[in-house]
């Protein structure tokens, strides 16, 4: 009887482990890889290219560093104060485990390192098997993972880095795994995919503009102050569909791909949070509004290039 109470009593401790390091991972913002993954396989797909091997393998690897560096963002910003005076939203704020002092600061930035770590073979095998020439966007991506917190926000090119090594690279990277090579299609593909990545990363850092100031981050919105920061949201968006239609009316792009403009309801719903922001006022319906709008756009666009193969080709 006690050890079946002893064995409970660890168990629940297990359970309570794995949720809190769930919680510090945030599942949720890995979606977007699951997106970006589709956009690049599918545009090799559509070409006549198509390995299961190396997509998984490209997959876990971005993934891995997806989770790197949310957690090393996690690790600094509590480190420099900011976590301990922002108001945490659904999608803002970091996780909040290590101002509720749930998990060890040292433990959290060698997770987020082991995470880094851990990916580097499966990269380093794609450049062997595929080419060097993917080496390149690695080499960046693997910047943009290590220095994105603790650098790159604080000299003015964070919402850059997170255009360029969350959305332009992995689309051209997952192309490449199955391609071993680039095309100006994958490049046209990778631009708006980059431009949603910005407008999202963009409209997240509203709610925590005090906050970053007192860490030294030079996030947009306090370089230029909200309301020209949302003015930049509404030309980012506007690009967004701009360039698509612009592509696939040159045949470039797939006209399959002009699904995309199903989420333009949800984008003028996050434009009009951003344009009409309040710090006494709840933001979270256009937080919500933003990251479906993100998502959805980049998971539409695949669905494109995938119909347009399957009906099309």
């Amino acid at each position: 009887m006690v050890t079946g109470i002893a064995f409970a009593e660890s168990l629940r401790k297990v359970r309570s482990g794995a949720w809190i390091w769930l919680m510090e991972i945030r599942p949720r913002f890995l979606l977007i890889s699951v997106a970006l993954a589709l956009l690049g396989t599918s545009i090799a797909w559509r070409n006549g290219f198509f390995s299961l091997r190396y997509a998984v393998l490209a997959f876990v690897g971005l993934v891995l560093w997806q989770v790197s560096v949310q957690v090393l963002n996690d690790y600094f910003d509590y480190k420099s104060g900011v976590d301990l005076k922002t108001r945490r939203t659904p999608f803002t704020g970091g996780s909040g485990i290590l101002p509720a002092h749930l998990l060890k600061p040292r433990s959290v930035l060698k997770f987020g390192l082991l995470s880094f770590a851990l990916a580097v073979p499966i990269w380093v095998y794609l450049i062997i098997v595929k080419g060097l020439l993917l080496l390149p966007l690695i080499g960046v991506g693997a910047v943009c993972v290590l220095v994105y917190t603790p650098f790159l926000t604080r000299w003015r090119l964070g919402e850059l880095s997170s255009a360029v090594g969350l959305g332009i690279l992995p689309i051209l990277m997952f192309y490449f795994v199955q391609t071993g090579g680039y095309s100006a299609e994958a490049v046209v593909a990778a631009i708006p995919a980059g431009m949603l990545i910005f407008d999202v990363h963009l409209l997240n850092e509203f709610p925590d503009v005090e906050a970053d100031k007192t860490g030294g981050d030079k996030t947009l919105p306090i370089i230029l102050g909200r309301p020209k920061a949302a003015w930049l949201y509404l030309a980012g968006t506007g690009a967004v569909y701009t360039w698509s239609v612009a592509w696939a009316a040159a045949g470039v792009m797939p006209l399959s791909t002009l699904i995309s403009l199903v989420t333009i309801p949800l984008a003028i719903w996050a434009i009009k949070g951003a344009l009409s922001y309040r710090a006494d006022a709840s933001f979270n319906p256009a937080l919500w509004a933003n990251a479906l709008f993100g998502f959805l756009t980049i998971a539409l666009l695949a669905s494109g290039y995938i119909l347009d193969h399957l009906f099309f080709t």
